[in-house]
């Protein structure tokens, strides 16, 4: 596979990728351990071609498993720590929640006419040659250090649906992340893993060059659809990575005539499957974690003809006020292989404070799916039988649940009256009333009408029930 990374690597300008190998440039440690625990991480020989980086090597960390990545985190990573309970603690820096004002789309023949672009729309566009130049800057970046970490990871838990993305990034922390956060291959399907789908290129510790056209700080989020590739500078919060295949996904599913939605999904023991819209930290994952009724996902679905799926394998939960009492099945998934963003904790005992809001209220655990109890494996199930609209309400006037029809129900969808939750956005410091389309504007792709259309579709070929769940306040602020 060594070609295939190099490829990944390749300079535009230059032509051909560094000379890679795999293993830790640290010393041969994994030499002697990987292939007895992981046949799939031996490694081989560097492959010797004309390289833009040929006084020495890149190593390429493939896929490594979570015990590997905390070893490389907590060795090389200020701010990463080992919790009581045996998660990783790690520090997003500056950024501590997205940059939606610094995500740009490449606009060109094809997506012009397809994209929801204009007045409303999370779409800003940039040019090819603009992107170009931000791929060259991340991928140098990328070749300059000693070594990079690359996952190849699948979405969407519907077999005939499924992506093929490759993640390269720089940080332990964000392979951990993506490891959790995605669907992992076995090692068969990792052997003939192929050419990926997606590749996103994550240099979030080198900055953009603000002076470069459509910049708007020295953060930027930048995705091209016609090159199938996503390049991160300038931040190194782990939520752009997850959200960028979402938007992704908002893009590829409806092409396939498959709904792509920003919600969780749980089901009950009579195979009752019911859908959580929401913006971001307004209910979806406490709500449809809930230890009466099987887990399918927590906040990104498909609803094909066929099933609805979760796109994730992993669960992203906030944090803040966490307790064991309300959030018992969130608060023990937080263990060994589980990433906790921006905590307090105390430096003797490593016990986290989950009220303390210093670094951020945005703070974050990310866990494979299996590690809340009564998940359904694998994440998908029958056609929804409730929908299901959390609007975390600001100023408390909506009543606490009201039961919607058809017509209300897309109406509520498409103007998604809710609040942006403190912390979720960079900037957001208290709940903040607003209206998001889909209940997730900040991911869709195409127009607002696109997808509820196929929702009103589906809800009625199978007949599904509206709801309007209050997540906020009530009696009036």
């Amino acid at each position: 596979h060594l070609p295939f990374y190099s490829a990944s690597l390749a300079s535009l300008t230059r032509g051909t990728g560094p000379k890679v190998i795999r293993g830790d440039p640290g010393g041969g440690k994994y030499q002697a351990v990987s292939h007895v625990a992981h046949h799939h991480h031996h490694i081989e020989a560097p492959v010797i071609s004309v390289s833009d980086s040929s006084l020495k090597f890149t190593h390429v960390l493939y896929n490594l498993s979570p015990g590997e990545l905390y070893e490389q985190a907590l060795k090389y990573e200020k701010g990463s720590f080992l919790t009581s309970t045996g998660a990783l603690a790690t520090l997003s820096g500056a950024k501590t929640g997205r940059s939606p004002r610094d995500k740009r789309v490449v606009i060109d023949d094809t997506t012009q006419d397809e994209l929801w672009w204009g007045k409303g729309s999370p779409n800003i566009e940039m040019d090819e040659h603009t992107f170009m130049v931000n791929r060259e800057r991340a991928v140098d970046y990328l070749n300059s250090l000693d070594k990079v970490f690359v996952n190849d990871q699948f979405l969407n838990w519907d077999p005939k649906n499924r992506i093929k993305v490759r993640i390269v990034s720089c940080r332990a922390y964000h392979s951990l992340f993506m490891h959790n956060m995605c669907i992992r291959p076995t090692p068969e399907e990792l052997e003939n893993f192929g050419t990926p789908d997606f590749t996103i290129y994550n240099a979030g510790q080198f900055p953009c060059n603000r002076y470069t056209h459509y910049m708007t700080s020295s953060t930027s989020i930048d995705i091209n659809l016609n090159r199938k590739e996503m390049v991160i500078l300038g931040t190194q919060y782990a939520g752009e990575m997850k959200k960028g295949l979402f938007s992704l996904m908002h893009y590829l599913m409806p092409k396939r005539h498959i709904l792509s939605l920003h919600s969780g999904c749980n089901m009950g023991k009579d195979g009752d499957v019911a859908l959580f819209f929401g913006l971001s930290g307004t209910g979806k994952t406490t709500l449809s974690t809930d230890h009466n009724r099987f887990l399918i996902g927590d906040d990104e679905h498909c609803w094909s003809d066929d099933c609805v799926s979760n796109i994730e394998g992993g669960c992203y939960a906030k944090c803040i006020d966490l307790s064991k009492e309300k959030e018992p099945d969130i608060w023990n998934a937080i263990k060994f292989g589980t990433v906790l963003e921006n905590v307090v904790f105390d430096e003797h005992t490593r016990e986290v404070d989950y009220t303390d809001k210093s670094v951020t209220e945005n703070t974050r655990a990310a866990y494979p799916i299996e590690f809340i109890p009564n998940a359904k494996i694998p994440c998908f199930g029958p056609h929804p039988k409730n929908v299901i609209l959390l609007a975390c309400d600001a100023f408390g006037v909506l009543p606490p649940v009201s039961k919607l029809s058809l017509a209300q129900t897309m109406y509520h969808f498409i103007s998604g009256y809710t609040a942006l939750v403190a912390g979720t956005v960079d900037g957001i410091k208290e709940p903040t009333a607003t209206f998001s389309a889909c209940f997730g504007a900040a991911f869709l792709m195409l127009h607002p009408t696109t997808y509820a259309a196929m929702l009103a579709e589906k809800m009625q070929k199978h007949g599904a029930s509206g709801w309007l769940v209050n997540t906020g306040w009530c009696g009036g602020r």
